[in-house]
């Protein structure tokens, strides 16, 4: 039995225990000059159910890397991989259960350094074919567990990856969680009067039904389902269900071997399936990066619920790096609770699982460009970063040394 395959079945087969563990980076300092006045209106006392790592570096800069848990169990899965010659990060948004969002952290990561390996390089193809077959993974521990637990077909990811690769990069999505670049312009490198203005370009696309181009190319791949998308309580879902139209997982919704009975009607479909609804091809940006490049946030939709994609670059551009992630996801926690009236101290109060009525659970990675890096690169170790997980392992990135991959070779 896989290893994925066991803690699946552990999952299936007992109770479901807490993914997470609660400990947090005592090593990391909190900023003290705080420059955004809404932060520090939070208060000194820190929320147990942060996680994160303020400033770590890699090859090319720095990053900071935290998350926030909502639900009982923390559906999010976020890792941050550092090799000598390039960077991946990767934020899996789990529905229905964290383990689709665990499965894809401990499998894609591993089939695209393969990939690149067999390869000799990077390139939209090779992050194509490591999505397939993360997918392709998921599905045949779907088609075993089945027959014994039905609801593992319900259980799906969005996924958000990033990869550094030299002078290039590559950004690959499904769902609806989102990579954002803050640049600085030319013009205004050139004008110290504005060195401090920053603009906000989004690299992914938002695969939601909410999204009206989505909703278009639903009802075109689907011309005699009207029935495709449905809205209910002024929210657009695919069949009335879900409202992300590309994931990992999510089988009762590609193929009606799958399908789920009416002892189950949050998933139950009325009228078999004629043809997948939900797709796991990724859309991907790729991008020479330029001297105006200055950093990458990546976050689950957790964030973006509550800021803006101008909003977390001005941020992120205003403040010192280390424990910006943290930043951004502090205000957005109190901002989900200033939304229902309440204040961030009374949302530190809840505990797991009722925390869900206020937010959602959030991953955020920001990681910091220095261009001139590119070229003269830091000595930094092959590390793995995971959310909620204390230790740090080596990276996978080590499958490159000695072969005949070449981080220099990008299509």
């Amino acid at each position: 039995m896989s290893s994925s395959l066991g803690k699946i079945v552990s999952a299936c087969c007992g109770p479901l225990s807490q993914y997470v563990r609660m400990n947090r980076d005592d090593n990391s300092n909190r900023d003290t000059n705080n420059e955004d006045a809404s932060i520090t209106m939070l208060g000194e006392e820190d929320d147990p159910s942060i996680w994160y790592k303020d400033l770590e570096k890699h090859f090319c800069g720095e990053f900071s890397f935290a998350a926030a848990q909502a639900n009982r169990v923390m559906e999010d899965h976020g890792q941050v991989e550092t090799g000598k010659n390039a960077t991946f990060v990767g934020v899996y948004d789990g529905h229905g259960s964290h383990e689709t969002a665990r499965f894809i952290g401990d499998n894609l990561f591993y089939h695209l350094i393969k990939l690149a390996q067999e390869n000799g390089t990077m390139s939209e193809g090779v992050i194509c074919n490591a999505f397939s077959e993360t997918e392709d993974g998921f599905l045949s521990i779907v088609k075993q567990l089945y027959p014994v637990n039905r609801l593992v077909a319900s259980w799906g990811s969005c996924c958000l990856v990033g990869v550094i690769w030299e002078g290039k990069l590559f950004v690959a999505n499904l769902g609806d969680s989102r990579a954002v670049l803050g640049c600085v312009g030319q013009k205004m490198l050139s004008c110290l009067c504005q060195s401090k203005r920053v603009t906000a370009k989004q690299l992914t696309k938002d695969h939601n039904a909410n999204m009206k181009e989505v909703r278009q190319e639903l009802h075109a791949s689907h011309p005699d389902d009207p029935q495709i998308v449905l809205q209910k309580f002024n929210v657009w879902r695919i069949k009335g269900i879900i409202q992300v139209s590309r994931s990992i997982g999510d089988a009762y919704l590609k193929n009606p071997d799958f399908a789920l009975d009416e002892s189950y009607p949050r998933f139950h479909l009325p009228e078999p399936l004629r043809r997948p609804v939900l797709r796991a091809d990724p859309s991907i940006c790729t991008r020479i990066l330029q001297p105006s490049d200055k950093f990458l946030i990546f976050a689950s939709d957790g964030l973006w619920e509550h800021l803006s994609n101008q909003e977390a670059v001005e941020i992120v551009h205003k403040n010192p790096r280390e424990g910006i992630a943290r930043r951004l996801l502090r205000l957005a926690l109190q901002k989900a609770a200033a939304k229902v009236n309440r204040s961030y101290d009374e949302l530190k109060g809840c505990d797991q699982g009722k925390r869900r009525l206020w937010h959602d659970d959030i991953t955020v990675a920001v990681i910091f460009i220095d261009y001139e890096m590119l070229n003269n690169k830091a000595p930094v170790p092959e590390r793995s970063f995971r959310a909620f997980v204390d230790s740090i392992a080596p990276s996978k990135f080590k499958i490159l040394q000695g072969n005949d991959v070449n981080p220099e070779s990008v299509e």
